[in-house]
C-alpha cells in the first residue's frame, strides 16, 4: 500500500477514533439510571428506561468500533496492512476509509 494512502489512513482512522470517543461519553451521560423520584408519570418512566437500553446497546457497539479502530491504527504500517485476512487480496482503500476496522475485503465479508 502506497505512503501516502497510509498517512491518509492513519488521518481518517485518528478522526474515526476522537469522534467515537465522543460520542461513548454522550451515550455514556445517556445511560446514567433513571431516577424514581423525578417528577414523570409511569409511562413516562417505562419510556425512560426503555430508551436507555436502546442507548447502552449503542454504547456497547461504539465501544466495541472504538476497539477496532484503535487495533486497525496499530496495525496501519504492518506490510499486510489493506490485505484480506481471508482470500489476501487488497481491500479497496475506499472500504478502508469508511470501514477502517474492517479485516476482510467485500465479497469475503459474507
Amino acid at each position: 500500500m502506497a505512503e501516502l494512502n497510509k498517512a491518509e489512513i492513519k488521518a481518517q482512522l485518528i478522526a474515526e477514533i476522537a469522534k467515537t470517543e465522543k460520542l461513548i461519553q454522550e451515550y455514556s451521560e445517556l445511560t446514567k439510571p433513571v431516577e424514581p423520584e423525578n417528577a414523570i408519570g409511569r409511562i413516562s418512566r417505562m419510556d425512560a428506561i426503555n430508551n436507555k437500553s436502546v442507548t447502552e446497546a449503542t454504547l456497547r457497539k461504539a465501544k466495541d468500533k472504538l476497539e477496532k479502530l484503535k487495533f486497525a491504527l496499530s496495525k496501519v504500517d504492518d506490510d499486510d496492512f489493506g490485505l484480506c485476512v481471508k482470500c489476501k487480496k487488497s481491500i479497496p482503500l475506499g472500504r478502508i476509509l469508511i470501514m477502517p476496522q474492517a479485516l476482510t475485503c467485500v465479497s469475503c465479508s459474507h
